[in-house]
C-alpha cells in the first residue's frame, strides 16, 4: 500500500474530521486570507494536496479563483461532494499535468510532508514550473527531523509516512530551485484541534 491508497482508505473519515478544521485555526485563516490578497490578479490559486478541499473552499470564499489537486481519488470524491462549485483534479506534485506558468499561486498545506527528503527539491521545482512569474507558494508543514510512519489510521490499514522538516531546511530547498523566500513563520499546535507538532508557514515567490 502507498500514500494514495492509504488516503483512499481514510478519505471519508478524514473529510468528516478535517473539513471544518479552519474554523478552529485563526492563524491559518489569517495566512490564507493574506495569501489570497498577495496573489490577486496573478492567476488562479491551486490547493495542492487538497484533501477534501477545505483550503480551496476558504480561498474561494476570500474571492480567489481556485482549483484543487490531490493524489487520492477517494479524497477528490469527498472534495467534489463538499464543493460542487469548484474544480478538482487528480495529480502528483512530482509530475503535475499542467502547462508551464499556469497558476498565480499554490497553497500546499501539509502535502509536502508526504514527499521523501531526497525528492523535495524535485517537487518544489515542479511547483515553480507551473507558477507564473511573480507567482507565490504558501507552504505549511510540521517542524522536526523525524519521519512518522502509520500502518493504522482511524482503524484502517494504511502505509503512509509523514516527513517533518526544519524551517531553515525548507528555506534552503526553496532557494536551491530558485524561489525567493519572502516570509517564514512558525506557531505552536492548537490544543485539542490537531496533531501536537509545531508548524511552519513559508511564502516564496517565483521571480523569473
Amino acid at each position: 500500500m502507498d500514500t494514495q491508497a492509504s488516503y483512499d482508505q481514510v478519505a471519508a473519515e478524514y473529510a468528516k474530521r478535517i473539513y471544518t478544521e479552519l474554523a478552529y485555526k485563526p492563524f491559518d485563516r489569517e495566512q490564507l486570507a493574506r495569501f489570497a490578497g498577495q496573489v490577486k490578479g496573478l492567476g488562479p490559486i491551486c490547493d495542492l494536496g487538497c484533501g477534501p478541499g477545505q483550503v480551496a473552499r476558504y480561498l474561494r470564499d476570500q474571492g480567489a479563483a481556485v482549483l484543487g489537486v490531490d493524489l487520492s481519488p477517494g479524497m477528490l470524491q469527498q472534495a467534489k461532494a463538499l464543493n460542487p462549485d469548484l474544480d478538482f483534479f487528480q495529480g502528483s506534485m512530482l509530475a503535475l499535468d499542467f502547462a508551464d506558468a499556469t497558476w498565480g499561486g499554490i497553497a500546499a498545506f501539509y502535502s509536502i510532508i508526504h514527499i521523501p527528503r531526497h525528492e523535495v527539491t524535485r517537487a518544489l521545482a515542479e511547483m515553480k514550473r507551473v507558477l507564473r512569474p511573480g507567482g507565490r507558494l504558501l507552504l505549511a508543514f510540521h517542524i522536526g527531523d523525524e519521519v512518522l510512519h502509520l500502518e493504522e489510521w482511524w482503524e484502517k490499514s494504511v502505509a503512509v509516512d509523514f516527513v517533518f522538516f526544519q524551517g531553515l531546511e525548507m528555506e534552503r530547498y526553496l532557494q536551491t530551485v530558485g524561489f525567493v523566500v519572502e516570509e517564514s513563520l512558525e506557531r505552536d499546535a492548537y490544543p485539542d484541534v490537531e496533531h501536537q507538532s509545531r508548524r511552519a508557514y513559508i511564502v516564496a515567490r517565483k521571480v523569473d
